[in-house]
């Protein structure tokens, strides 16, 4: 089998300097970052026909880690996009249906997911109950991790380099060595 590709899908306003996807993109040489055209007002055919064109455009199987919006983007992928998909990390799911900056992408899924999936989520979410969380994990076939008290999983509730994620991401493919490289992902990053 061969290596997966790592594709990083930030959510709703983009994933900032500091941000554990922001890192991940940063220290993983081969990874791939979405970049919508527009971070404020999201358009679920946008964003959904941004990560299917990474997706079918990448050599290989992909593996995803999503935060936010950028999960429910993930669980839009129509079929032939999906089917190239070997896992997804689906972190802090947001909630379009009672966001209406976010409306566009409602509603989510409810359908089990082609490939292993884990959905992870905090007990105080601002913009997901943790309820949601678990029923999209009951629907989508994910394995289910609750942290307590993590907020939105972010770099505002002090998710920086974030390695249960990384362990958990690794989780998903058993090769840690494709996804990181030579280089510690825990390795600070040189500065000027």
């Amino acid at each position: 089998m061969s290596a997966a590709t790592l594709i990083i899908v930030p959510g709703w306003r983009d994933s900032g300097p500091g941000h554990w996807q922001s890192l991940w993109a940063e220290r993983m040489p081969d990874a791939v970052r979405v970049v919508q055209d527009d971070w404020v007002t999201p358009r679920r055919e946008a964003w959904v026909a941004a990560l299917g064109k990474l997706v079918l455009e990448s050599p290989g199987p992909v593996v995803i880690a999503a935060h936010s919006l950028g999960c429910i983007a993930t669980v839009h992928l129509p079929e032939a996009a999906a089917s190239r998909v070997r896992g997804a990390l689906l972190v802090a799911p947001a909630d379009p249906e009672r966001r209406a900056a976010l409306a566009d992408f409602a509603p989510a899924p409810h359908a089990r997911l082609p490939y292993r999936s884990i959905l992870v989520a905090s007990s105080n979410d601002p913009y997901c109950p943790v309820r949601l969380a678990g029923a999209y994990a009951r629907a989508w076939g994910s394995e289910f991790v609750r942290m307590q008290n993590a907020g939105h999983i972010n770099i505002d509730s002090g998710h920086g380099d974030w390695p249960l994620g990384l362990a958990l991401l690794q989780s998903l493919t058993g090769e840690p060595s494709t996804l990181i490289g030579a280089r510690s992902p825990f390795e600070p990053l040189a500065t000027s």
